[in-house]
């Protein structure tokens, strides 16, 4: 695929994490488990947290936060960056975003291979983007400006989807390699999500993981979908179903024990739940590469 980029775009982004490098799995930093967490200080490596939730000035949200970026390491994840839409960047969002940054210093920061927001109106949802080279020239120019201003280096993320593109010129693991590779950025591959689109689009899960370059992975997501018996939708609200498991074994076996995330967004359940999903992980973790749980 011959991709034509601005010559502006071809530098390299010289950003690197704010903390040393997280390990093990983690799970998504959710207010129903506020006080949980702080009162009894769970056996858990690292939180995400959903950062748009805490784009205030105060407030019981960042209260709590401040405790258990006291306690845990942290990675932001966020949904607001709108990085393939052809509007401008909402430096409002990324001021925001830089302040958090700074102050709780975490991890990883990372988005969606996605748009969300077009003409000042948010759409509240991650939507696809065609696989094409305009596609990839938008989200190149994003990035590094991203990235240039947060003096960060982000992770971008496999979204879910349930309908193709005509104008789509390649396969979506060619779409966010080429991405990652002329941006500069890292891959925050979802495990769940890939096995979402690869049935709904009836290709092979394994293919995609076949065509990741291993160099830029740096994390990995758990989640359970929803059939709804035409179709997989990526809910967030269940367990981890089988067939993601045996797809994050494979993923285990080519890109090594990466620090990997639980994520619950809906019909969020008891803590404990959350844990005995992450003690699934850590022991493939143990199973795959003798990661020492």
């Amino acid at each position: 695929m011959n991709v034509q980029l601005e010559q502006n775009n071809m530098r390299t982004s010289a950003v690197v994490p704010l903390q040393p490098p997280i390990a093990g799995v983690g799970v998504g930093l959710r207010a129903d488990h506020f006080q949980y967490i702080d009162e009894n200080k769970p056996a858990i490596p690292w939180f995400e947290v959903l950062i748009d939730n805490y784009m205030m000035d105060a407030g019981t949200s960042l209260f709590y936060l401040a405790k258990i970026a006291d306690m845990y390491p942290l990675t932001f994840h966020g949904v607001g960056m709108s990085l393939g839409s052809s509007d401008k960047l909402n430096m409002d969002y990324l001021s925001r975003l830089k302040k958090l940054i700074q102050q709780f210093k975490p991890a990883y920061v990372s988005d969606h291979l996605c748009w969300t927001s077009v003409n000042g109106y948010h759409s509240h949802d991650l939507l696809p983007m065609p696989y094409t080279d305009e596609a990839i020239n938008i989200l190149i120019r994003h990035i590094q400006q991203v990235q240039d201003f947060l003096e960060q280096r982000i992770l971008i993320e496999n979204v879910s989807s349930y309908l193709n593109f005509k104008d789509s010129a390649m396969q979506e693991w060619e779409f966010l390699k080429l991405v990652a590779e002329q941006a500069d950025c890292d891959i925050l591959l979802d495990i769940n999500n890939i096995y979402v689109s690869a049935t709904n689009h009836n290709i092979d899960a394994m293919t995609y993981l076949k065509h990741i370059p291993v160099e830029r992975v740096k994390e990995m997501h758990l989640a359970g979908y929803t059939d709804m018996g035409s179709y997989l939708l990526d809910t967030h609200a269940e367990a981890v179903h089988e067939p993601v498991w045996e797809l994050y074994k494979k993923a285990l076996e080519k890109f090594g024990s990466m620090p990997t995330l639980i994520e619950w967004d809906n019909d969020i359940p008891a803590f404990s739940v959350l844990q005995a999903e992450a003690s699934k992980a850590r022991v493939l973790m143990q199973q795959v590469h003798h990661y020492a749980v």
